[in-house]
């Protein structure tokens, strides 16, 4: 069992990680970080979603990514990349909220993996939008989603709580 302090850590450890390595080896370390620290990021966002359901849910989620977006925005360099490395987390993680909740009557893999990519693919799209204007840099765009995508199904494996045998047969609901 996932303890929500370990999980708080680990979603705010990430940002914090991905930003630092950003700023110290530049846009080369950033399909990295998208498949190691955001999709664990995307994928402990989810695993607490779960732990917290129906207690205080909107409110927990929404300081989690406040917190997440204002570590972002402070460790995400300065002026409008780091204001762009903020507004892109905060929305994906509003996002990936949302999406998790509708997909409720799935199990975990479909839930995690469904939020994970529709999160990806804003926060894959805002940032570049926000941090370089148009017209976007559709070869980063693609390549940070693919990965965060891709790090996110490999986390949402290794935080779920069930075994594989049921991990498998919740792919085929």
């Amino acid at each position: 069992m996932h303890k929500p302090y370990q999980l708080i850590s680990a979603y705010l450890s990430a940002i914090v990680a991905a930003n630092l390595l950003v700023s110290h080896f530049g846009p080369t370390a950033s399909i990295v970080n998208a498949f190691l620290f955001i999709g664990l990021d995307l994928s402990s966002r989810d695993r607490l979603h779960e732990l917290w359901q129906g207690r205080a849910l909107w409110a927990r989620m929404l300081v989690l990514i406040i917190v997440g977006g204002l570590l972002s925005l402070i460790l995400g360099g300065s002026g409008r990349i780091a204001l762009a490395s903020c507004m892109a987390f905060v929305l994906a993680g509003i996002v990936d909220t949302h999406i998790y909740s509708a997909l409720a009557h799935r199990g975990w893999l479909w839930r995690a993996n469904g939020s994970n990519a529709i999160a990806a693919a804003v926060d894959s799209l805002c940032f570049p939008l926000l941090a370089f204007a148009w017209p976007p840099l559709w070869g980063v765009v693609l390549g940070q989603f693919v990965a965060k995508v891709g790090g996110g199904m490999l986390w949402s494996l290794a935080l779920r709580e069930r075994t594989v045998k049921h991990a498998l047969m919740e792919t085929n609901r």
